[in-house]
């Protein structure tokens, strides 16, 4: 049918259930083949752009045209990191039920700005982030909100901590006085980048963060958080938040919170625990010992699209008192005004943003199909893998670990007899590795060493893509070590 024979409005019900069948189906067998795909694109920079007409159709296409370039154009230029040897950054996944609930909340396209927009959305979020909080040991005073990325959690958590100080910035703000001292917001040098973004967007600076020392373990040192903050109150300058780190980003260390909690009480700072990556692994019974204290903070921010096979994004932040998030954002214009206001939740009363999506769906699918027992069996699985391949790091003269796993990310590095630049060694196995397809790896530094990172997330993952990864990395690091040797004669 051509276009100009198209009646006005959707795609018709029968193509839309034709096509439909056809994208579940592509989806499988995405998924069920996924294996035998190049982890990395293998594209040039600028090759999908070059493959694409420079301007829109004037005249609408035959929908299966648009699916075949999906295949042509489109898969080509994916990274896929539903790859079982996705081992870069932090390695997630989504699920096949989390799908659902994607396809489910973009069909029902609700904006959850208010109770009466979005009833459904309103008051399953709750509901879900209640069964969440109850699988993760929190006291049931915290009460939990979803945003997208753990960054802009963070970042909410930060303006709440900075609303209880007291200091009118919601009405005043903060430039033009000469009134308000240096706030202080306190991290590990271990911290994640989104905290130093969130003081950057909320208008505190950088210079109003301070990063404290880690130990030998990269784990956030008391003594040291509570002689900075000494220094700073009597320097006149107010600190008003700590963030404490449970699965740092290059290592996933863990800072000591039971400790920091008792710092922050003695000051009345706000404690903000930032678990994005590590807090699904509090469901599990033999984890819970990393999470002393996290019970203690103002507000504690999970991401279920890291590890709980939900689809991204969703970030989850919990707080002892959501009202103090209110009072900060809370504004109400006259055309969302509503006469049930003060017996229902609104959304839109705890953030930046108006109109929300309707996140909470595809983790109530996630959590009814997995169920508890699910979730922590597969957690439990990929730390088991990853320390399998820590043993294996252990045993090899060729490789060393560099951090403790507490977790299911293995930090470590090749270290040959004989090779005086191990951080040029390591670089090039990385870059050769990823470079192949077959695997992808990524880095840190720490104690100034270049690192291998090796992350074991994807519900898919099986102990065999580990063996793979572990014959990649001797096949090239001897591949490298015969190059340099023969380069040398």
């Amino acid at each position: 049918m051509n276009d100009g024979q198209r009646p006005l409005g959707d795609m018709p019900a029968d193509d839309f259930r034709h096509y439909g069948y056809q994208v579940v189906d592509w989806i499988a067998d995405y998924f069920e083949h996924i294996s035998e795909l190049p982890v990395l694109s293998q594209i040039e920079p600028n090759w999908l752009k070059d493959n694409i007409p420079e301007s829109a159709p004037e005249k609408g296409e035959d929908f299966g045209d648009v699916l075949k370039d999906v295949d042509r154009l489109i898969l080509p230029a994916v990274t896929n990191w539903n790859h079982p040897n996705f081992h870069g950054l932090f390695s997630t996944s989504t699920s096949s039920v989390g799908v659902f609930g994607e396809m489910l909340a973009a069909a029902f396209d609700m904006k959850a700005m208010l109770w009466r927009t979005s009833p459904a959305s309103t008051e399953l979020e709750d509901v879900v982030l209640d069964w969440l909080r109850q699988m993760l040991g929190l006291p049931d005073h915290f009460e939990g909100i979803i945003y997208d990325t753990a960054s802009v959690s963070t970042m909410h958590a930060i303006a709440a901590a900075r609303e209880r100080s007291d200091l009118n910035i919601r009405e005043q703000g903060m430039s033009g006085r000469d009134d308000l001292p240096l706030l202080r917001v306190y991290c590990s040098e271990q911290v994640h980048s989104s905290i130093d973004k969130a003081c950057i967007t909320l208008g505190l600076g950088t210079r109003s963060l301070r990063k404290i020392a880690v130990n030998e373990r990269f784990e956030m040192i008391p003594e040291a958080l509570a002689e900075a903050i000494d220094e700073d109150v009597d320097a006149g300058y107010l600190p008003i938040c700590v963030i404490p780190t449970i699965g740092t980003t290059s290592s996933s260390s863990v800072d000591p919170v039971d400790a920091i909690a008792d710092i922050c009480e003695k000051h009345s700072i706000w404690l903000h625990v930032d678990s994005a990556y590590a807090g699904s692994a509090a469901i599990l019974p033999e984890k819970r010992e990393y999470f002393a204290g996290w019970e203690r903070a103002d507000s504690i921010v999970t991401n279920p699209h890291k590890w709980m096979f939900t689809p991204f994004d969703l970030s989850v932040l919990y707080c002892r008192d959501l009202g103090i998030m209110k009072q900060a954002f809370s504004l109400v214009p006259e055309y969302l005004k509503t006469n049930d206001e003060s017996t229902v939740k609104n959304g839109m009363d705890y953030g930046i943003q108006l109109g929300r999506r309707f996140r909470a769906l595809k983790l109530w699918f996630v959590m009814r199909y997995f169920g508890s027992e699910g979730l922590i069996d597969r957690i439990r699985e990929h730390c088991r893998l990853a320390e399998l391949f820590a043993s294996w790091i252990e045993d090899s003269p060729d490789f060393e670990m560099l951090a403790p796993v507490p977790f299911a990310l293995v930090c470590f590095r090749a270290c040959p007899d004989g090779t005086a630049d191990l951080d040029a060694l390591n670089e090039r196995i990385m870059n050769e590795i990823n470079a192949s397809g077959e695997a992808y790896l990524s880095h840190t530094k720490l104690n100034g060493k270049f690192t291998l990172r090796l992350s074991v997330g994807s519900i898919r993952v099986e102990e065999q893509h580990l063996k793979k990864v572990w014959e990649l990395l001797n096949e090239h690091l001897n591949g490298v070590v015969k190059a340099s040797a023969k380069g040398a004669d």
